[in-house]
């Protein structure tokens, strides 16, 4: 099985497929490396495209509790393109995993060619915070009592998934039975330390004010715990654009597969081209 190797050696594994410029999936905390198989089969076919699952996320390794700070899941995207040689990737993250893309974005912005942020910033707002908080560790104790399918039993059935199962009962089916194999340990630890102990995106401002990478923001309107995250990137990030996809949830990637793949093929079209987040309309050559 082929695994890329942290700088604190935790051992990731992953899966490529296709041949050009590349693309790197990074997954969301209900998810692991085969929840981007719509995209692998799409994208593979004009790029080059990695996923892989994350610190905690078997079949990849699960480190003791105090290794799961964002810091960690950022610095571990960085790694995998390291492993890969791969100087540069289009990032395209899915809620933990867009943190991570942005974190990139901003700390090492030349490993990025571009950012695509999905259902990016649960527990934004101010008067929000801390009751997320307060819920990831009681999330994470649950996982660590739970059966062994606790962690899709808890965190399966939110509410920015219902419309998933509503729209799609066998690929929320699907999603589910996946869900139920994650390794509580991991998921509780996950909880503890990225999804409970990460700095909200307002306390980035003056650094996401500065990220200058062509971006995509994409949201659920039915993700009510990530639209106003997305609509403040969306102000604040010059060179972004914002899709909301309708009647949709947090697991925008496979409710909507078709949707999403045409909105971020289009994005890349025109990052690629150069032709995405021309401010000055002197630039564009017609």
């Amino acid at each position: 099985m082929p695994y890329a190797t942290t700088s604190d050696n935790v051992q990731l594994y992953f899966e490529e497929a296709g041949h050009g410029t590349p693309i790197l999936f990074i997954h969301e905390f209900a998810a692991d490396y085969a929840s981007w198989e719509p995209q692998m089969r799409y994208f593979s076919r004009s790029h080059r495209c990695i996923t892989y699952s994350a610190r905690g996320y078997i079949p990849s390794h699960i480190p003791d509790a105090d290794a799961y700070s964002y810091k960690h899941f950022r610095d571990d995207a960085i790694a995998m393109l390291d492993h890969l040689k791969i100087p540069a990737a289009h990032l395209v993250g899915l809620s933990m995993g867009a943190y991570s893309a942005l974190q990139i974005g901003i700390s090492a912005p030349k490993r990025a060619l571009s950012l695509t942020l999905a259902g990016v910033g649960s527990g934004f707002e101010k008067e929000r915070l801390q009751g997320f908080r307060d819920q990831a560790m009681a999330h994470a104790e649950e996982f660590e009592k739970g059966d062994s399918d606790v962690v899709a039993k808890v965190s399966g059935m939110s509410p920015g998934r219902i419309s998933f199962l509503i729209k799609d009962p066998r690929g929320f089916k699907e999603f589910y039975d996946a869900l139920a194999k994650h390794d509580a340990q991991g998921s509780a630890h996950t909880q503890r330390g990225f999804q409970g102990g990460r700095p909200p995106l307002y306390e980035f401002e003056d650094d996401i004010k500065r990220v200058d990478l062509p971006t995509l923001v994409i949201v659920g309107d039915e993700d009510d715990s990530c639209i106003e995250a997305s609509l403040y990137l969306k102000k604040h990030i010059a060179t972004s654009g914002l899709a909301m996809f309708p009647k949709t949830g947090h697991v925008l990637n496979q409710e909507e597969p078709d949707l999403f793949n045409t909105t971020l093929e289009r994005f890349l079209v025109q990052a690629e081209a150069g032709r995405w987040g021309a401010r000055d309309p002197r630039s564009v050559r017609v």
